[in-house]
């Protein structure tokens, strides 16, 4: 028995058959545990003081709550200010000034995501991202072209053959980033590459995807623009100002700053504020109590979920664009939620058929097309008593 125990012992152990598989997949690509534990060691951005200066000699007596309350006051103040000047400069600039507003948004993201996994040098990382951000700007942006600015596409010979072939010219854009992120793709970060892959689609989802409903909505007529958006600031403003002087009772983890108080003043003063928008409008009323609703109690989610986010990366705001709010994704992760919920809003329960859009698109048929239309509709409302047999003789 003594002699088998020493010939077990002695006995070399058989090297498992996949242990050269196994070893080229935690190089091929790292666990889920690996990738995680680097990413949270991995150096992150440290928010720094970017007060003014002037604020700073002026607030330097204060304790730090009350100088944060007064920094993000004034800083407030000069956003709703620069709200009204877009707003009074007209559709163009607002459309302008919200793909301005997607594209730093983009960048904060993406920027968090380049930090984070930094020491792996993925290569092309930083140009992929941008390139498939053109693609879905040009795709979204076509569409929305196309939909409403329909004659004048037609009457211009190369509109007419992109707006044409504007899907398939989308598509192709699209497959030469996906064929340029395969050829990029390094044999020990596959796991990595992959993860930035669906960082960016997400991001794109997120921001270009709900800042493009926001241009549908500004065309659906600027109050469904101006509206939702004072509505998400208001809520933000009043749900801070019961926080900060009544706030006891904590809301959710994700948010430790957040408390029940502030969350529901927020909701009273968010509704009263919709209903005084619109005393003179009674038609909009009840849609401005369903906005003001959800902004005030769906609309907050928006910025749990990038607080969580943030928390998961350890970063206290995603930029410091400007001081005391962080960056402009802090100011409108609540907004893009907003949007998405007004367009649908406005597909479920305000948009129509369009009769004009219906006679442009008849306009561009045939001949002969048009006629079989013409007489199918006459059909239609002779039947309907709308024309007389006379007419139809005549």
């Amino acid at each position: 028995m003594t002699e088998l125990r020493q010939r077990v012992a002695h006995e070399p152990v058989a090297p498992p058959e996949d242990k050269e598989s196994e070893s080229e997949a935690k190089v091929d690509g790292e666990t889920a545990s690996d990738s995680e534990s680097r990413a949270e060691s991995a150096p992150l951005p440290v928010s720094a003081d970017d007060t003014p200066e002037v604020l700073n000699r002026a607030l330097s007596n204060l304790s730090s709550r009350w100088k944060n309350w007064w920094v993000r006051g004034i800083l407030t103040l000069a956003m709703i200010a620069f709200f009204f000047i877009i707003i009074y400069l007209g559709p163009m600039v607002l459309m302008i000034i919200v793909m301005c507003v997607q594209i730093k948004c983009f960048h904060e993201i993406i920027t968090i995501g380049y930090n984070v996994y930094h020491s792996y040098d993925l290569p092309w990382f930083r140009t992929l991202s941008w390139y498939f951000l053109l693609c879905v700007n040009y795709f979204f942006y076509g569409e929305t072209v196309t939909d409403y600015f329909f004659t004048l596409v037609q009457r211009e010979e190369p509109l007419r053959i992109l707006s044409k072939y504007h899907r398939f010219i989308s598509f192709t854009l699209y497959l030469i980033g996906f064929c340029m992120f395969v050829l990029s793709l390094v044999k020990k970060h596959y796991r990595l590459q992959f993860y930035m892959f669906g960082w960016t689609h997400v991001t794109l989802l997120i921001v270009v995807t709900q800042s493009h409903l926001v241009i549908h909505n500004l065309f659906e007529g600027m109050i469904w623009f101006i509206v939702p958006i004072s509505c998400v600031i208001c809520n933000d403003i009043m749900a801070y100002m019961f926080g900060f002087f009544f706030g006891r009772t904590p809301l959710i983890k994700l948010s430790p700053k957040k408390t029940w108080e502030g969350f529901i003043g927020g909701f009273f003063a968010t509704v009263v504020f919709g209903l005084l928008k619109t005393v003179r409008m009674y038609p909009f009323q009840i849609h401005s109590i369903a906005l003001s609703t959800f902004a005030s109690l769906i609309g907050p989610f928006g910025g749990f979920f990038a607080s969580g986010f943030k928390r998961a990366f350890k970063i206290k705001d995603f930029a410091n664009t400007i001081p005391g709010h962080g960056g402009i994704m802090d100011r409108f992760d609540c907004q893009y939620l907003m949007a998405t919920f007004v367009n649908v809003y406005i597909a479920s329960f305000i948009r129509g058929p369009n009769p004009s859009k219906l006679i442009q698109q008849f306009l561009t048929l045939r001949p002969d097309q048009q006629l079989h239309i013409f007489n199918t509709l006459r059909s239609h409302l002779i039947d309907k008593g709308m024309l007389t047999s006379t007419t139809e003789d005549e």
